[in-house]
């Protein structure tokens, strides 16, 4: 039997459908090439060039030093809190020993009175519940003999001093552990800039990091020349001050002889902390380290200076506290520089407008050119 029904029309068979077809197909396509051609507008950052990667890697490796005096700071204040806990403990174990030493002569007392008979008021004190309500009854000490009322006196200071010892044992840890976690939080600062500087540097092309090292030749050259220009002008004030009458003015200044002057200066504390920082030449810079194999800025000048006899503190900020200070003008060799507004670098001055430092991180301890950073200022410890 044939069927009467209407064979069914494909959408995409009929006119109107393949028409309908087409404009989504066009409106797909026009919308991946717009996708496309807007991911290819999108503007992209350029590569920074070695100038700019050297003035990002100066001021990761300025913040890092920023970060290393923290450190330093930091560590110092540890150091000393941690021996003051220890000395706490110490003292505690001590305590806690003439605790029991009164312990037990309360106890012997206790003891010798309970076998002649009855309860006798030391043995009564040693039972009480409250010693101290015990003690406090005027009548029952009245009973007690000189010495045991000594015995019992010596236990309550010992119990008292005992309580105060752990109070401030207690503060003392709690300092403690603020400054590790200061310390912990510098240590990370550092290691964060000085990892991020490495990544820069590890980018650029053999090409690159040769122009990066004139960049930095030619740093230090315009900073040689201009502490032998300071120098030249030093020694000409000098020889018109010898005309002019006023003789030597004793020992080496901004533009002197690295040899220092004749007399006392010669063997003067500055001379002999400077020898010990010119034999530390080539040893390398590590952060937060103070010697004998490697040094960071201030851990040179520190070290430097107790050779001479003089102890200084740890961080630049506190060396540059100490001493008298000196215009650079009037510098002698072993005077402390500071460097930048923040005071997170320090050398040790050598004449001719030079110094010994522990410069960065990937640098030896070397000689360089005072003016090769912005100088803070200077001291002269002794």
């Amino acid at each position: 039997m044939a069927s009467h029904r209407k064979p069914r029309t494909s959408v995409l068979a009929s006119p109107t459908g393949r028409r309908t077809a087409a404009g989504l197909t066009t409106a797909a396509l026009a919308s991946v090439t717009l996708l496309s051609q807007s991911a290819d507008a999108a503007p992209r950052a350029p590569k920074p060039t070695v100038e700019e990667v050297k003035q990002k890697v100066d001021d990761l490796y300025h913040q890092a030093e920023v970060a290393t005096q923290k450190y330093n700071a930091a560590k110092e204040r540890a150091d000393g809190q941690r021996h003051t806990v220890d000395s706490l403990l110490d003292a505690s174990a001590k305590r806690a020993e003439k605790m029991n030493e009164s312990r037990r002569l309360l106890g012997t007392f206790a003891s010798a009175q309970y076998r002649t008979g009855g309860m006798n008021p030391t043995a009564q004190l040693m039972l009480a519940k409250d010693p101290q309500q015990f003690v406090d009854r005027n009548h029952l000490m009245e009973r007690l003999t000189g010495r045991q009322k000594q015995a019992v006196t010596d236990y309550q200071d010992q119990q008292a001093a005992a309580t105060k010892q752990r109070a401030e044992a207690t503060r003392s840890l709690e300092r403690l552990q603020a400054s590790q976690a200061s310390l912990k939080e510098s240590k990370r600062s550092v290691q964060d800039k000085l990892a991020e500087a490495r990544q820069l540097l590890s980018r650029l092309t053999a090409q690159e990091k040769a122009r990066l090292a004139e960049l930095e030749r030619q740093k230090e050259a315009a900073a040689k020349r201009r502490a032998a220009e300071e120098a030249r002008k030093q020694q000409e004030r000098e020889r018109q001050r010898q005309q002019d009458g006023g003789g030597s003015t004793g020992g080496s200044t901004g533009g002197g002889s690295t040899g220092g002057s004749t007399g006392d200066s010669a063997t003067s504390k500055g001379a002999k902390a400077l020898a010990f920082a010119r034999a530390q030449i080539g040893k390398p810079y590590v952060w937060g380290a103070t010697g004998p194999t490697s040094y960071d800025c201030s851990g040179l000048t520190q070290a430097a200076w107790k050779a001479a006899g003089v102890d200084l503190p740890r961080t630049t900020w506190d060396q540059v506290k100490v001493g008298q200070r000196v215009a650079t003008k009037d510098l002698q060799p072993g005077d402390l520089v500071f460097f930048y507004d923040d005071i997170s670098h320090v050398g040790m001055y050598l004449g001719d407008g030079k110094m010994v430092h522990a410069p960065k991180p990937g640098a030896s301890v070397r000689e360089e050119s005072i003016y090769y950073m912005p100088i803070y200022g200077s001291v002269r410890p002794g």
